[in-house]
């Protein structure tokens, strides 16, 4: 298991990641919700929870919302202390990044957007399922890859096991995505909706192409400054010379 806990964050942020913190505190809210109704949290998952077959007409639940409402209120719902730690350290470590990227609005949309979207290729995957779809992961999921398309080289600090190691942003993310693709073989015999991942990440690339403000680069690597070596090394501070005119250094 590889746990993402901390990254070199590569912007300074002009202002705090408030949408990021509102969303895991919502995410965390509603599972203590979850936990006071005891007994009823069956009835709260299939009624705010994605049922494919519900979706796509072959059936309907009672109480539920409309289908076309559940691809929104799914991904706030999640079914035990793990599963909603695990969605929010990911969202904790790589949403503000993304967040600072897009604006406040944009990652409001593109965090809908992914987790709508994986819903969709979950339910594309088995329209005939009758179990409910619950869970942040098809958002977080198009988050993680919005972070690696912005900065792939930023160092993050991960547990693998109980091992803390710091790596690159692209062997992390890479191993996530990899991860995801091994495990469809094993979705059908699983409680992990491995297709709802996959159509996040695919939205996540989409969106991050489309929502990106103008200025914002994609794929730029944050690497320490170089030691000038040879003769430039050898060279006099320029700024030091009697009437040298101002300059910036542009490394």
């Amino acid at each position: 298991m590889v746990l993402p806990i901390y990254d070199d964050n590569p912007f300074k942020l002009p202002h705090r990641p408030f949408v990021t913190w509102g969303l895991i505190a919502l995410n965390f809210v509603i599972f203590f919700v979850e936990l006071g109704v005891g007994n009823g949290v069956q009835e709260m998952v299939f009624r705010f929870g994605l049922v494919p077959a519900a979706f796509v007409g072959d059936g309907t639940v009672e109480g539920a919302l409309p289908p076309s409402l559940t691809l929104f209120t799914y991904m706030f719902l999640h079914s035990d202390i793990f599963h909603i730690f695990g969605n929010m350290i990911f969202l904790w470590v790589f949403g503000d990044n993304v967040e600072e990227a897009l604006g406040r609005l944009r990652f409001v949309l593109f965090y809908l957007g992914c987790g709508s979207l994986g819903a969709l290729a979950f339910v594309a995957s088995d329209p005939h399922a009758e179990v409910p779809l619950i869970g942040a992961s098809g958002a977080i999921s198009g988050t993680v890859i919005a972070y690696v398309m912005l900065r792939p080289c930023a160092k993050i600090t991960v547990l693998v096991s109980i091992i803390p190691l710091r790596l690159s942003a692209y062997w992390v993310v890479g191993a996530f995505v990899v991860m995801q693709f091994i495990s469809l073989g094993s979705a059908s015999a699983s409680e992990v909706a491995y297709w709802a991942h996959i159509g996040g990440m695919g939205a996540g690339v989409v969106l991050m192409l489309l929502l990106r403000p103008d200025g914002v680069k994609l794929f730029e690597c944050i690497r320490p400054d170089q030691v000038p070596v040879g003769p430039a090394a050898s060279m006099p501070d320029a700024s030091r010379w009697p009437g040298a005119p101002p300059y910036r250094d542009r490394r």
